[in-house]
């Protein structure tokens, strides 16, 4: 592996819930399965970064994630163990001690064990947040559509760090990446 995809999971993966808990209750973006199959057949590594500060408020624990995060890739059809690595950062927003986004401390530590080139690496996401991630580690950034409404700061912000906008994650995995349907 010599390239990676790093994604948030709520509102760019699956429909954001807001302290999702349940695994019943995901809601699944259309082509997002297939997209992330086509990611991983064209040689990129796939993680997963998300923020679930619900841990750290007690509304729920790390088995309720992990079970959604299982969930989810069950309803995609993909097997248990398609991510490379997952990070999940239970702190409270302004905590920045630990992996919470936007800190790339997992993008930066995950990119020098595997030996990664920044260039050669995405961060995608729903938030600027996620941009912000992505471009602190000297990586690209891609912010997908499906997830929180994306106002004119953040489209000024995205146009000024060139961080490109998308529909969704298959529309990202098309035109940023070059992989066709």
């Amino acid at each position: 592996m010599k390239r990676a995809v790093f994604l948030d999971r709520d509102g760019t993966l699956i429909r954001d819930a807001h302290y999702l808990k349940n695994p019943d209750d995901i809601e699944v973006i259309a082509g997002v399965g297939e997209a992330l199959l086509r990611i991983r057949e064209a040689g990129y590594g796939v993680f997963l970064h998300t923020n679930q500060s619900g841990i750290g408020r007690g509304y729920f624990d790390w088995e309720d994630v992990r079970f959604c995060n299982l969930r989810m890739l069950e309803l995609y059809g993909l097997p248990m163990d398609f991510f490379d690595d997952v990070c999940i950062a239970p702190e409270l927003p302004g905590d920045t001690t630990g992996y919470r986004k936007p800190s790339s401390r997992f993008e930066t530590e995950t990119m020098g064990k595997l030996e990664l080139s920044p260039a050669e690496c995405w961060m995608v996401g729903d938030k600027w947040v996620d941009a912000e991630t992505g471009l602190s580690a000297g990586m690209r950034a891609a912010l997908v559509e499906t997830g929180k409404p994306i106002d004119d700061d953040v489209r000024s912000r995205a146009d000024a760090s060139e961080v490109s906008i998308h529909p969704d994650l298959p529309c990202f995995a098309s035109q940023s990446l070059n992989l066709r349907e």
